[in-house]
């Protein structure tokens, strides 16, 4: 299984976004892929894909209530299939006290005799409910910060795509990346594999190349293509709470923003590489096709 958090300490360099159509661009090359938001902020990827309709009724069970094993029903009851084929599990407001409400699960187990460990919980959810065996790819979004939902989501996992601006924001993260992602390691107790370095939001700047080098420096994977800037695109799909590949084909966009999709799609095939999962731009089409039949 392909299964990845999108990892980034610092804010502001498209994380969700990136999330989202990741997802679809896995999607579209017929891969079955569940996206689950582990960001407690309003507006992340539930509202994106215009799941987040529950996230503030405290009665509706949610992924915080599985993760402390207070269930309401069953894993996959909380799982919602948009129109994009994307099946997503969306935050809720609990995820605010995810910190707590793990705190106290633990405490209670212990006071029982039996064994806790909080960075695990949502990997033990998804065992029990058998998500490897449903998809072919797990994508989550964790909040920039670190804390229990980035160490649930890269324990989860056990890898990270890492996406970063080519500024001096970016450049200063390139140069800790290995003793940030050891950081991680530690708090997870656990290897963490960094599948992909994606150079996102990026500006055609003059400045630009002298970033580009410092990337040669990385010994992490390097994605072969560079998201650009496409804020009208990326803010429309926001808005219209669809991924970038439904609103380009829906506002009639193709010939400014398809070097953006292909993008997209190009990294999709690069992290399924990863894994040893080789995809090809005619698996889209034969996705297409099976969706029509």
């Amino acid at each position: 299984m392909i299964s990845y958090a999108l990892w980034s300490e610092a804010g502001g360099v498209g994380k969700t976004a990136l999330a989202v159509n990741l997802a679809a661009a896995h999607q579209r090359h017929g891969q079955q892929t569940l996206l689950i938001d582990l960001d407690p902020q309003n507006g992340g990827a539930s509202h994106h894909l215009g799941v987040d309709d529950e996230r503030s009724d405290p009665d509706v069970d949610n992924i915080v209530r599985h993760l402390i094993d207070r269930p309401k029903g069953d894993f996959e009851d909380l799982v919602r299939e948009t129109s994009h084929g994307i099946h997503v599990v969306p935050s809720h407001n609990m995820l605010d006290s995810l910190e707590t409400n793990l705190q106290r699960a633990q405490e209670m187990e212990q006071d029982m005799g039996g064994r806790f460990v909080k960075e695990l919980q949502l990997r033990r959810v998804l065992q029990d409910a058998g998500v490897t065996d449903e998809y072919d790819v797990l994508v989550i979004d964790p909040p920039a910060t670190g804390g229990q939902h980035v160490y649930n989501a890269v324990s989860a996992t056990s890898n990270v795509v890492i996406p970063l601006e080519l500024s001096p924001k970016g450049e200063q993260s390139l140069r800790g990346l290995e003793d940030t992602v050891s950081n991680l390691e530690a708090e997870v107790d656990a290897e963490v594999g960094v599948v992909a370095v994606v150079p996102n939001k990026v500006r055609r700047t003059r400045v630009r190349a002298k970033y580009e080098e410092a990337l040669e420096t990385v010994s992490y994977p390097v994605s072969p293509v560079q998201i650009p800037v496409r804020e009208a695109m990326l803010n429309g799909a926001w808005d219209a709470q669809t991924t970038a590949y439904e609103f380009v084909a829906e506002n009639d966009r193709a010939d400014r923003e398809r070097e953006t999709l292909e993008a997209f799609d190009t990294l999709a095939r690069f992290i399924s590489s990863q894994f040893d999962v080789e995809l090809t731009p005619e698996d889209v089409a034969e996705a297409e096709r099976e969706v029509i039949a």
